[in-house]
Formats: C-alpha cells, sequence, structure tokens
C-alpha cells in the first residue's frame, strides 16, 4: 500500500489488518519509552494546506513514535503566498528527499493529485468534502474496542451530510466491516444522491434511538456553507441534536461519537458531554496516534506491524 488517498482504496481485509496493527501500538504507547525505530530514516512532511489541531498534533506524534524525521509545512509561511502553484510548491518539498506527505487541503482531490506528481507515499489528512479516511479508521477503532465488532451493529450518523468528508469515509468504512448505517438529517444537509453508499437514509432521530448500538454526531459546517440550509441552530438542535433526554433514550451499551470541534448546545449538549461515560470523543482524539501510527507504518514500512508469540507486539529491536 504506497498511498492511502480514500476509504475506497482498501477492503475490509486491509481495513481490519490497519485496525489490528492499530491495537499493537496501542499497546507500544503504554510503555515506558512509547517508541519504536520502525521508520528511522524516513522523513515524513505534514503538508496542511488547511487549518487543523487534532490530525495535524495526532500525525506528528504517529511519526515521530515511529522514528521518522518530521517536517511541519506551513501553508501560510510558504511561496504559496507569493504567488507559487500547488505543483511547484510540493515538487520543491518533494525535491529536498522526502518519503510520505501528509496532505490536508480544502480541495476535494487535491491529495490524489499531489500523489501523480511526485512519487513519496500520499496520506489525505482530510480533502473539502470528499474524504478523511484516517478519521474513519480512527472512529472504526474506537467503536470495534468499545462494541467489540462493527458487524451487524446499527450507526447513525447524524447532521450534515452532504459537506462532510467524515460522513462520507465513515459510511464507508463502517459498513465495510459489518455494520448497519443510518444516515440522519434534514433533506437541505443530504446528499443528492445516495447510492454511492449502501446506506438508510432519516430524516428523524427519535425512532432510532431505542435500537442504535452508536450514534455519529457531525458539526454543522458553517464554514463550508454559501447558502443558509437549515432555519437556525436552535430548530437544529430540537429535531436533531443529541439532547440529555434523547441521550437517555439510547441502549446502556451505545457509543456517542463527535470528530470535533463540537458546537455545544447544537449538534450535542453540554449536560451529555459532561456526564455520560457512552460519550467517547477523548477516545477518538487518543486513538488518532496509534492508527496514525499504523497508516504510516503499511505506506513505509515493509507491511504488517510484526507481533511477538503471544499475539503482543514485537520489541523495539524487531522492529527495524
Amino acid at each position: 500500500m504506497k498511498h492511502l488517498l480514500s476509504i475506497r482504496d482498501l477492503d475490509a481485509d486491509t481495513l481490519t489488518a490497519l485496525l489490528d496493527d492499530a491495537d499493537r501500538f496501542a499497546e507500544v504507547l503504554t510503555r515506558s519509552v512509547p517508541k519504536v525505530p520502525a521508520l528511522r530514516g524516513k522523513t515524513v512532511v505534514l503538508a496542511f494546506f488547511e487549518d487543523s489541531t487534532r490530525t495535524r498534533s495526532s500525525f506528528d506524534l504517529a511519526a515521530r513514535r515511529l522514528s521518522a524525521d518530521v517536517v511541519n509545512f506551513a501553508a501560510g509561511s510558504s511561496s504559496l503566498s507569493k504567488g507559487e502553484s500547488l505543483r511547484d510548491t510540493v515538487e520543491t518539498i518533494h525535491a529536498m528527499g522526502i518519503d510520505a506527505m501528509v496532505v490536508r487541503h480544502r480541495s476535494s482531490g487535491a491529495p490524489g493529485q499531489i500523489s501523480e506528481w511526485i512519487d513519496a507515499s500520499i496520506v489525505n489528512a482530510g480533502d473539502g468534502w470528499h474524504q478523511h479516511p484516517t478519521q474513519a479508521l480512527l472512529d472504526s477503532f474506537v467503536l470495534r474496542r468499545r462494541l467489540g465488532s462493527l458487524e451487524g451493529r446499527h450507526i447513525a450518523i447524524v447532521g450534515d451530510i452532504a459537506h462532510s468528508r467524515v460522513a462520507r469515509s465513515n459510511m464507508e468504512a463502517f459498513t465495510a466491516l459489518g455494520a448497519r448505517v443510518t444516515i440522519v438529517g434534514p433533506e437541505t444537509l443530504m446528499p443528492a444522491s445516495v447510492s454511492p453508499w449502501n446506506v438508510e437514509v432519516a430524516h428523524s432521530l427519535d425512532p432510532l434511538l431505542g435500537e442504535l448500538d452508536a450514534v455519529y454526531l457531525l458539526r454543522i459546517q458553517n464554514e463550508r456553507l454559501d447558502e443558509v440550509l437549515i432555519p437556525s441552530n436552535r430548530e437544529f438542535r430540537s429535531r436533531f441534536g443529541l439532547t440529555a433526554e434523547r441521550a437517555r433514550r439510547l441502549p446502556d451499551h451505545a457509543v456517542i461519537c463527535h470528530p470535533g470541534p463540537m458546537n455545544l448546545g447544537v449538534e450535542i449538549d453540554r449536560e451529555v458531554t459532561a456526564n455520560d461515560t457512552r460519550v467517547a470523543v477523548l477516545d477518538q482524539v487518543a486513538a488518532g496516534v496509534p492508527v496514525r501510527m499504523a497508516v504510516l507504518y503499511h505506506v513505509l514500512g515493509p507491511g504488517r506491524f510484526p507481533a511477538g508469540d503471544a499475539g503482543t507486539p514485537a520489541s523495539a529491536e524487531e522492529v527495524v
């Protein structure tokens, strides 16, 4: 696997292999020295042309935990601000001798285009409304740990589906792992067609609450909306927000997820995030490092992360 551009690049076996390796790297992170020399001598560039906190930081930590050299590229202080093209910029970075580029860009398809310009491995860290594959992997990782398996589980993805790269990647990952997925939201925030995905559609959350194994809440992305698609945030909350009352109607084992940052009091109430142990938001943040370690290892390493005789990760000396 040279690149990770989309969840569609991965079949169910590869998805499972990445999650299994993320489990092993999660164990590595519990050690007194949470680091392996797996990517020693490799150079990873974090090319973020769009703002990020969680994704950038976890990729940075993931690469360093694998002993790679990391270069953080700041678009705002680069020659892009002087009119240099995206192609010239990435070709200039590549000429310095790099092995992988982690790309976030506001234009859908940008990471795929970059993969045709340079021969380094490209990992998509989010492109426009298109894809966010590592977010889907870490969400699958958290749900698998909480629920045991996604096979046969019913997951609702709620909110702004049309403008969400997270929704697109998660629909593909969850269904590939055997889950039943229902997307929920107002018609104005639904894609024009759901035929590319094997999902159900609902325009009310309430009838589903008692049967859900997980509810995945999406942020209303005001920065991506160029027209008024909902009457108000208050109206959205009244119909689709996870209020404390709605949370009480979820099964005890249900998992509550959100990719962050949250609009508290819109898609989820503060009382829920503060008091409900089913909320897995911090688990999602923590999962970013081992999952992205697994991704970088698959695109730059020799393949699967080796396991010891008891099914535990090999020692650092064995991972070369």
